[in-house]
């Protein structure tokens, strides 16, 4: 049996630099867990590891696709599973570290029953604003509400049209054993980093203040020139808010310091809900903080 490691805790709680410590200490190699690091060009608002950072240590999924490209968990579930096999046979250990649950809930227990796309049904809920999609969520099936991004439009569509075929998003497992489904078995060890709320908070503001420092403004402009705002508002909260913000007439006027001071807060407020999410996932995963 195949033996892997993952390392899975809230944005900003320094997963990364645990798993190169890890890998060094026990000759692995990383995969990335992150549904945006597979992009080029979102290095600044995804908190990309350096190659610096990664100090010699092979990472596998950063930066495969182009920022127009889609990349799916059916993708991820691909790659993720040929790397592992990779990895494994090359004698050393498979490190997956990331905060997309999602990701790591589709290797590990199956991605979720196959419902076909219904271009009318997606054509009209595109007419929805993203509030009310996720309110349409969340009183169809409440718990996969809970588990979403209120945010993510693609998603809440997706969970929408598969709410319209079955009544609900089933969990992975439901009635469908993993093995029969052809999900590999491994032997699997869990790191949890899991920081206090004041440790966290503090940790959030720290890293959006050295993003502004980096010119998160300037990569959000250049993706969203390459993109255009419907692409960009699925790549995540920061490119989605500093988005709206340089989109508008007042931005022209202002310089980085103004917009960083207006947008801080905001963001720092997003992110913290968006960890809390991430939090209650780690707790129902019934592992120790390590």
């Amino acid at each position: 049996m195949l033996k892997i490691l993952c390392i899975a805790g809230p944005t900003a709680s320094g997963k990364s630099s645990r798993a190169v410590e890890e890998a060094l200490a026990r000759d692995g190699e990383v995969i990335s867990i992150d549904s945006r690091q597979v992009y080029r060009g979102l290095d600044i608002g995804t908190e990309k590891i350096s190659a610096t950072e990664m100090r010699g240590v092979p990472h596998h999924l950063i930066d495969i696709r182009n920022p127009e490209e889609n990349y799916s968990a059916g993708d991820f579930v691909t790659d993720a599973i040929r790397l592992i096999e990779e990895i494994t046979a090359r004698g050393n250990l498979p490190i997956l570290v990331g905060g997309t649950h999602f990701y790591f809930d589709a290797l590990l227990n199956g991605l979720p029953i196959g419902v076909d796309a219904n271009p009318q049904l997606r054509e009209e809920l595109e007419q929805l604003s993203t509030e009310e999609l996720y309110a349409r969520v969340r009183q169809a099936d409440a718990r996969r509400a809970a588990e979403l991004d209120p945010q993510n439009r693609r998603r809440l569509i997706r969970a929408l049209e598969i709410i319209a075929s079955l009544g609900h998003v089933p969990l992975r497992h439901e009635g469908h054993p993993r093995a029969a489904r052809g999900c590999p078995s491994w032997e699997v060890e869990w790191i949890v980093i899991d920081p206090s709320r004041e440790e966290l908070r503090e940790r959030i503001n720290t890293r959006l203040a050295t993003a502004f420092k980096r010119d998160l403004i300037e990569e959000v402009r250049q993706v969203r020139t390459r993109v255009g705002d419907t692409r960009l508002n699925e790549l995540g909260l920061e490119y989605r808010i500093v988005g709206e913000y340089v989109s508008s007439s007042a931005e022209a006027t202002e310089d980085t310091a103004r917009i960083q001071e207006k947008l801080l807060p905001v963001l720092s407020a997003k992110l913290w809900q968006y960890a809390r999410r991430q939090k209650a996932w780690l707790r129902k995963l019934g592992h120790s903080a390590s």
